[in-house]
């Protein structure tokens, strides 16, 4: 066996724990937030919504069926650092091409491993999501604990364009072309475009500094507002983009990011959640039907929009759609006077569940109902 390296973790609050490296050795400073899902983990470093963040997983055991080059959701890892209870000692899948460490470590992402995830994720549950370093070079909780301290918040964060696409490009359609949709890039995962592609829809991938005219320009059948990292409340060209396509009576659909970047247009407020939600097992009531979806998340930020009635806004009325059953946070918008909806979850959901996989056929129902069909 090799020797192996120590490791230190320590919160703003100046709670500290240790371990071993884990991937690469270095520091890193992020925020600290916890993923529930027990599989999946590729899919969960590979999401640009994790863009600057330090990810624990409460599941103990990672690991254990590697990594391959199929399952990435973007071109690199995109977590700031990883945080690991029990890392597998090697990958035991037919599908694995090298082991998790081993791709952490090329990427250059610092990890720590040996951590009691369950009393840190309790501690993030009691005290909120807040900033964290890890270190594999520093022995000195104080010393990182000073540079946590000066490193910049989520509040605030405009970040869809550091993790969007630099240039357009097109998914092209499984089969007959049956509506093109242009999708607005914020953090886009790469399994959303195929699930599109599948129901025969021609994605035009737009970066997230697009114009209202540069979206438009596609002469789309629709628009989709994607995922993507930061404070919805910074990110205002996304904002207007949505507002000219509600101007034109396009069909839209956002998930995520896109569902705080709705409201927005709509002129509701959005706030940082305590710890958010991050996993593959929310459960989410549709309102207008009572059906409980089981729902893959990843986000900090949340819709304030009231839940008992639906609102005026500048594009007719609105309603929450979607509430999430374990804190009643608001999980959807439904415009009732534009063909527009979002949710907050992930329905492309690659590393499952897939309960929520119908939403774009709405999505396609829409464009099929629009008179630009």
């Amino acid at each position: 066996m090799g020797t192996v390296t120590a490791a230190l973790l320590v919160l703003e609050d100046g709670r500290t724990f240790r371990g071993q490296a884990y991937g690469a050795v270095g520091e890193t400073v992020g925020e600290a937030v916890f993923a529930t899902g027990m599989t999946g983990y590729q899919e969960t470093l590979t999401d640009p919504s994790y863009h600057r963040q330090v990810v624990v997983m409460t599941a103990p055991h990672i690991g254990n069926t590697g990594v391959n080059d199929a399952d990435p959701e973007s071109d690199r890892v995109q977590v700031a650092g990883y945080v690991v209870r029990d890392p597998a000692r090697r990958p035991s899948s037919w599908r694995s091409q090298r082991s998790l460490a081993d791709e952490l470590a090329a990427a250059g992402v610092v990890g720590v491993s040996g951590v009691d995830t369950r009393a840190l994720t309790r501690h993030l549950r009691e005290r909120g999501a807040m900033r964290v370093g890890l270190s594999s070079v520093e022995t000195d909780p104080a010393a990182l604990r000073d540079r946590v301290l000066a490193a910049p918040g989520m509040l605030g964060a405009d970040l869809a364009a550091e993790v969007s696409t630099r240039q357009p490009y097109v998914v092209p359609p499984v089969g007959p072309k049956r509506h093109l949709v242009a999708a607005l890039d914020l953090g886009i995962k790469r399994m959303t475009p195929r699930r599109m592609a599948e129901r025969g829809i021609q994605t035009h991938v737009l970066p997230a500094w697009s114009t209202p005219d540069e979206v438009l320009g596609t002469d789309p059948d629709g628009v989709f507002i994607s995922n993507g990292p930061g404070d919805p409340a910074a990110s205002d060209g996304p904002v207007e983009v949505v507002r000219a396509v509600l101007d034109a009576g396009v069909p839209l659909f956002g998930i995520c990011f896109g569902n705080q970047i709705l409201g927005r247009a709509l002129g509701f407020g959005t706030y940082k959640l305590r710890y958010g939600h991050r996993g593959i097992n929310q459960p989410v009531r549709d309102r207008a039907t009572g059906r409980v979806e089981v729902t893959a998340h990843n986000h900090g930020f949340a819709v304030d929009a009231p839940t008992g009635r639906a609102s005026e806004t500048p594009y007719g009325r609105a309603e929450v759609s979607h509430l999430n059953l374990n804190d009643g946070v608001v999980e959807g918008l439904r415009c009732l006077d534009r063909p527009a909806f979002s949710v907050q979850y992930h329905p492309e959901a690659a590393a499952g569940p897939h309960d929520a996989g119908h939403l774009f056929d709405r999505f396609c129902s829409l464009m099929d109902r629009s008179p630009r069909a």
